[in-house]
C-alpha cells in the first residue's frame, strides 16, 4: 500500500516537523481510528499534572498503544486532531509530537476548546492511521 506524504509547492509550510499538507494511501488494507486520548495511565489516573508537554506525551503514548494493538506503529498514522484547552501552549504539543512523528508526518488540525471532558486534562489527541 503506498502511501505519499508532502506538501505542494507554493503552500506556505509552517511546521515541517511536525505534519504534512497532504497524505494519500492508495488502497488501504486497514484503516484504524483511534479514539481521542487524553492523558491518562493503565489504572486511568489523570497524569502530567499541569503540563501541556507531559500531557501531550501521554496521550500520544496513548495512542502507540492503541495502534500496536491494533498491528500498526505511529509510521502508519496519516491524520491526527488535537484538541487543546489553551492554544498558547501549543508549541509543547508540538515538542511532544516530535518525539513520536520523527519521518513519517500525518497531517494535522489543532483546535483550541473551552474545556475537555476531563476537568484536569488540558490536551485529547485523536488519530487515523492506515495499514
Amino acid at each position: 500500500m503506498p502511501i505519499t506524504r508532502g506538501n505542494p509547492p507554493g503552500l506556505t509550510h509552517m511546521r515541517a516537523t511536525v505534519y504534512n499538507h497532504y497524505v494519500r494511501v492508495d488502497q488501504p488494507k486497514s484503516m484504524i481510528f483511534v479514539s481521542g486520548q487524553l492523558a491518562r495511565d493503565e489504572t486511568g489516573a489523570m497524569v502530567g499534572g499541569a503540563s501541556m508537554l507531559e500531557q501531550a506525551r501521554q496521550c500520544l503514548r496513548n495512542i502507540e498503544s492503541s495502534l500496536h494493538a491494533a498491528g500498526a506503529t505511529m509510521a502508519d498514522v496519516v491524520w491526527t486532531t488535537v484538541f487543546t484547552t489553551d492554544m498558547r501552549e501549543f508549541r509543547e504539543i508540538v515538542a511532544a509530537r516530535e518525539e513520536f512523528f520523527k519521518t513519517a508526518l500525518p497531517t494535522s488540525t489543532m483546535v483550541e476548546v473551552v474545556h475537555l471532558t476531563e476537568p484536569a486534562a488540558k490536551v485529547e489527541i485523536q488519530a487515523i492511521a492506515a495499514i
